[in-house]
């Protein structure tokens, strides 16, 4: 008996194939249920900081948004740029997320050989929050103002020691641009992160620190640290006694410090925008609107979305680039 064959229309062909090509894409391993595991998000910098701070209060209203583990995992050191390194070289899967921040920014015009693009190796998710700085020092210094700052240090040039959580990071920059702007010679002491350099601030072990708001207010609170100034242009509720450096005579000084949330460019469309709707819906939750208003944590306006933290990024890049050159920083 001849073998019996089947011929099929060119257009029920193509309807044949269609459906084996959409069959195969929805078994695919990239098209499964995202997430179905739990979700790492890297901070670069050490445990205690206003990043890790952040970090950690958002994970935990994500992962209920999410219905999924979000674990918040510290790599420090070289202010951020180990972390950031990290994420980058990771799996484009939507399990690794970084906490990028104003530092990363700055890090393009600071180091010349960096590991990592920012722009071109990263893709926004969202952006979490801004915080204010402030001038914080040990009580046992005989400073109250900023005025009684700036005149201790001139007649102790290279002695009035300011900490920072690392080269490049905004507290860092917060300390070289009031140098400038003050002609003042103050060491900086970098370190691995606001933590570490907040317990030696506290033992001090150095006197000062343009530190973020969150790390420092419940010291503050308790009169570990005493403020001097907040960097915005008007005073923050959460220190309401507090003046701006404006109103202490120190004008246009204002750095604002920014947090959000990166995945590996490349990373599929459809789960950056799941892990942007989560983070919004988490931005809402009782929980964050409570810790925002203790801590100092402003929300970002709305809308919020991988769009407008590209070119929010991106503005923030050419700014600081300026102010890297007009410094004359380096930490080649």
């Amino acid at each position: 008996m001849p073998p019996i064959t089947f011929m099929l229309s060119p257009r029920k062909l193509m309807l044949a194939t269609l459906c084996i090509a959409v069959s195969w894409t929805m078994l695919s391993p990239a098209n499964a249920a995202y997430p179905e595991r739990p979700i790492t998000i890297v901070v670069g910098y050490a445990a205690g900081g206003a990043t890790d701070i952040l970090a950690r209060v958002v994970a935990k209203s994500m992962a209920t948004e999410l219905g999924e583990t979000v674990i918040v995992e510290n790599k420090a050191g070289a202010n951020s740029n180990i972390g950031a390194e990290y994420v980058a070289r990771s799996k484009k899967d939507g399990y690794t997320i970084y906490v990028g921040t104003i530092a990363n920014t700055i890090n393009r015009a600071l180091y010349d050989n960096l590991s990592y693009d920012f722009v071109k190796d990263f893709e926004p998710v969202g952006l979490m929050a801004t915080i204010p700085n402030v001038l914080v020092v040990n009580p046992k210094l005989p400073i109250h103002t900023v005025d009684e700052y700036i005149q201790y240090a001139k007649k102790h040039p290279g002695e009035l020691t300011c900490a920072s959580s690392g080269i490049g990071s905004s507290i860092h920059m917060s300390c070289e641009l009031f140098k400038i702007k003050t002609g003042t010679n103050i060491l900086h002491v970098p370190y691995r992160g606001s933590g570490p350099a907040v317990a030696d601030l506290l033992g001090g072990q150095v006197g000062s620190m343009f530190d973020n708001l969150p790390s420092s207010i419940s010291h503050i609170n308790s009169k570990a640290l005493r403020p001097l100034a907040v960097t915005t242009e008007k005073r923050v509720p959460a220190l309401p006694d507090t003046p701006t450096f404006g109103e202490s005579g120190v004008k246009d000084f204002l750095v604002q410090s920014w947090f959000g949330l990166s995945v590996p460019a490349g990373t599929p469309a459809e789960i950056v925008t799941t892990l942007n709707t989560a983070l919004n819906r988490a931005l809402e939750s009782s929980d964050i609107k409570t810790t925002f208003k203790k801590s100092g944590f402003t929300a970002p306006q709305q809308p919020n979305t991988s769009k407008t933290m590209k070119a929010f990024t991106q503005s923030e890049i050419d700014k600081w680039a300026s102010v890297v050159k007009e410094a004359n920083l380096s930490a080649n």
